[in-house]
């Protein structure tokens, strides 16, 4: 399917309905999108993006539709092959098209085996590509996402292609992206994708909106035609504000981290402070990483599988250790049998979170009155921790 965006500028990317997992690792509960976006100008043709292998069937498909018997030129805004992984193809399809792209990503490309340098234009920040009354201008965005990321601003129609960044997971037939449905997948993408780059993501938003773009169409999920909406949404998510909420995800064998999970929470509702336990064992990592956005404090639960973490207490320390998020406070419950190195290796993990770790409470057996008593006195820490940065 193809849909014209504006006068000779079309979306040619491919919907992606039944893909259920991303990288072998991120949930894709409403599937994806390849965006590509077709510009025609005077003289010359450009694809900006492509989309994954699987999928170039129905890309070229898309392009023989729209009458493109000639392709001048392959803009890649990023070497990840869900975006440039049908470069090859497209240049045995059209051998005159050359790939244009920043000097990092022409390397990446050539890393990857998707581009030869001898195939590539390297652009730098700032300069331009002449299509015939159509201007496109490559601004460099390193660390956005990966550090080879660009975007390509087509100067004429006031639209901007920014790749992963401002996406989100979707399989949709609309093209043009609602506020209210949309946010909270945006939320999702971020929190998976984005959020381990926050630190260097609001210059290149200030950035964004001194270009002040009528479109921003981006390589995953629908086109933004209200630009400032998904901004401000990336504007908050890449803050250091949190709220005044504990994420505790849990997983328990035969009990006893659960009796645990089940008082802490009791405990933190009394004291006014927000909390969303989350059953490892059948909770979506998008949602664990979404609320990661939010969360002041996360407090792992785990029972000891041996004599370290439950496997999924470990994974779940992992995703937060390599997201690392803006949480300010991380603690530790759980109960373990005859021995237990769970508490060590989970703070190994969460080494680079940049929180503060408050006494974890890792019991022997099943909790009596004094664990109890020990969780009481972890949720009054957490509410002063809370109230020291003026959450409650």
């Amino acid at each position: 399917m193809i849909r014209q965006i504006k006068d000779n500028v079309f979306a040619t990317g491919v919907q992606d309905w039944d893909r259920r997992l991303f990288d072998e690792l991120i949930p894709l509960p409403e599937g994806t999108s390849y965006n590509s976006y077709l510009v025609r100008g005077a003289h010359k043709t450009a694809l900006i993006d492509t989309a994954d292998p699987p999928k170039y069937g129905e890309l070229l498909a898309n392009l023989r539709a729209a009458g493109v018997k000639q392709l001048d030129y392959i803009v890649a805004n990023h070497a990840e092959q869900d975006h440039s992984g049908s470069i090859p193809l497209l240049l045995k399809e059209y051998p005159q098209a050359q790939v244009v792209t920043n000097p990092k990503c022409r390397d990446f490309l050539a890393d990857l085996g998707l581009a030869a340098a001898d195939r590539v234009i390297a652009k730098n920040d700032g300069e331009t590509l002449d299509l015939g009354g159509r201007t496109l201008e490559f601004i460099l965005a390193p660390w956005v996402h990966w550090p080879e990321t660009q975007f390509t601003w087509l100067a004429e129609d006031r639209i901007l292609f920014t790749c992963d960044f401002l996406g989100s997971h979707l399989a949709t037939t609309k093209l043009y992206a609602e506020p209210g449905e949309v946010l909270h997948g945006a939320k999702r993408y971020y929190a998976e994708i984005m959020s381990p780059f926050r630190s260097s993501q609001p210059k290149y938003l200030d950035r964004i909106a001194q270009l002040g773009p009528e479109l921003i169409c981006p390589s995953h999920g629908p086109v933004h035609r209200k630009p400032f909406f998904i901004i401000d949404a990336y504007r908050e998510w890449s803050s250091d504000r949190v709220k005044n909420m504990v994420l505790l995800p849990w997983v328990s064998m035969h009990g006893s981290t659960e009796a645990m999970v089940r008082h802490l929470t009791d405990a933190l509702v009394d004291r006014g402070v927000g909390v969303v336990p989350c059953q490892l064992t059948n909770s979506d990592l998008g949602d664990i990483a979404a609320h990661l956005l939010d969360a002041a404090t996360v407090v792992l639960g785990t029972s000891t599988a041996l004599v370290g973490p439950h496997p999924q207490g470990l994974y779940a320390a992992a995703v937060v250790g390599a997201l690392r998020p803006k949480t300010k406070f991380i603690s530790v419950i759980g109960s373990y049998g005859w021995g237990t190195k769970a508490v060590e290796t989970i703070q190994s993990l969460l080494a680079n979170v940049k929180a503060e770790l408050i006494p974890p409470v890792y019991i022997k057996g099943h909790p009596k009155d004094a664990d109890f008593q020990a969780l009481d006195k972890l949720a009054d820490a957490i509410l002063e921790k809370h109230k020291s940065l003026n959450l409650v």
